[in-house]
């Protein structure tokens, strides 16, 4: 297939439309100009008209090429034209800019083909640019360092200093972010923050996040940029964990699905046919403020940590951490606690199922890894209530959800200057490589 039937810039009209033109310009140039002068301004408009289009046409394949070299990695200029639909000779013209720029590099590995001839494989750059994904908690701060196709370069995790005020709090999260990247850090293209409360549609309003009331202060995104001196995103934890969990966990085969995180706080995020669900305020998916106890008690106070041990100790039940309330061998008036919870626990995951009736629900969070036992049992009560239930599945990508979707949000930020086509968002990245052990959690530096 021609770029031509890709992209339908050229067409017999335009290819009439050009001859005119260089007539146009063949009379200006002998002098009728000085008799017509409207014909040098139209010759010059449909100069920069021409030239326009073969750049848009230009900057298509090139963007078309990249999208799927990145989709594809690596791919020889054959696989490239096939995959893309556009010609050899458009593909190698368009390789050849990109290597300029130092996007793609001729690998030195071939490979053979067919009637014994030998390709080269190109790659993407990885090194060029790098992103750090950050899941910032009310307990602890998890960071991920990848590269520009999404390999996890380095990845650490540690102790929020919740003590901190806005401006020391931004101030240490670009201190963070520059001790993991290291080295690297003068090619960091961006930050991407999940945080633990809600963020607007405008991406700086932030609210709904009592555990770490710093992040809503006036401008606190704007302290994280000027300490970093990079660009930096934000959205809700629960979000990112979906998005994480969509590219490489649980969710992978699940366009509809909902990720619930209950820890210190219960978020959760909402994806329809492969996008994040998202509202004016970012109070999509807050679940944990409808109110379902006595005198209208949150969710978010029923089946988080601080909750657990709250509710415990006004029942007089000694709890020495969230995690006894689940233990097999628990006191009778554990096991009532537990029932409760269990009751508050259906609420949330019976909201989800009918918010948008996702294929998937997976659980993550601190609380939810005690549950992997129960997911079952809890699919059948949402069945028997419902009369179909969601298939209930915990986390794949563990502590580190929130982070890794904060990767690929931030990779997406980059890829989009970079030109790639946002109809591929949902594909890439797609690098599987073993992400590295993470550092233990330290005190706050």
């Amino acid at each position: 297939m021609s770029t031509a039937s890709v992209h339908g810039h050229f067409d017999f009209t335009q290819q009439s439309k050009s001859r005119r033109f260089w007539k146009i310009c063949t009379d200006a140039a002998s002098g009728r100009a000085r008799r017509h002068p409207s014909a040098m301004i139209y010759a010059q408009t449909e100069l920069k008209s021409e030239r326009s289009m073969v750049n848009d046409t230009r900057q298509l394949n090139r963007m078309a090429v990249l999208t799927e070299l990145l989709r594809i990695r690596p791919a020889s200029r054959k696989q490239l034209a096939a995959a893309s639909g556009i010609s050899a000779a458009t593909v190698t013209r368009a390789v050849e800019q990109l290597i300029a720029e130092g996007v793609v590099v001729e690998a030195s590995e071939l490979v053979s083909v067919q009637r014994g001839r030998r390709a080269v494989l190109l790659d993407v750059v990885a090194d060029r640019a790098f992103v750090v994904g950050i899941d910032l908690g009310a307990s602890n701060t998890r960071m991920l360092l990848a590269d520009l196709v999404g390999t996890p370069i380095a990845r650490r995790e540690l102790v929020t200093p919740v003590e901190a005020d806005a401006a020391h709090l931004a101030e240490w999260l670009a201190s963070a972010a520059r001790e993991i990247a290291g080295e690297r850090w003068q090619r960091v293209a961006g930050l991407r923050l999940g945080l633990p409360g809600a963020v607007g549609r405008d991406g700086s309003t932030i609210s709904n996040a009592p555990n770490l009331p710093q992040v809503e202060a006036s401008g606190f995104l704007e302290l994280v940029r000027a300490a970093a001196d990079r660009p930096v995103g934000a959205d809700n934890d629960a979000n990112l964990a979906l998005l994480g969990e969509q590219h490489f966990g649980a969710a992978r085969a699940a366009p509809t699905a909902v990720m619930v995180t209950i820890g210190a706080g219960l978020g959760a995020g909402i994806a329809i046919d492969g996008r994040i669900l998202r509202g004016a305020r970012g109070v999509v998916g807050e679940f944990g403020q409808l109110p379902a106890g006595p005198l209208g008690t949150r969710l978010e106070l029923m089946v988080t940590g601080p909750g657990i041990m709250r509710l415990a100790a006004e029942a007089g039940v000694r709890l020495d951490s969230p995690a006894d309330l689940f233990a097999t061998d628990a006191s009778e008036p554990v096991r009532a606690l537990r029932a409760h919870f269990d009751q508050a626990m259906l609420i949330v995951l019976t909201a989800a199922t009918v918010s948008c009736e996702p294929e998937v629900i997976v659980l993550g969070g601190g609380i939810a890894k005690s549950l992997a036992r129960d997911l079952g049992r809890y699919e059948t009560v949402l069945e028997h209530h419902l009369g179909a239930a969601p298939r209930l599945l915990a986390s794949e990508l563990g502590d580190f959800a929130g982070a890794t979707g904060a990767v690929v949000a931030a990779l997406h930020e980059v890829y989009r200057g970079m030109g790639i086509d946002e109809r591929a968002f949902g594909d890439l990245p797609v690098a599987t490589a073993d992400e590295p052990e993470p550092e233990p959690a330290d005190r706050p530096r």
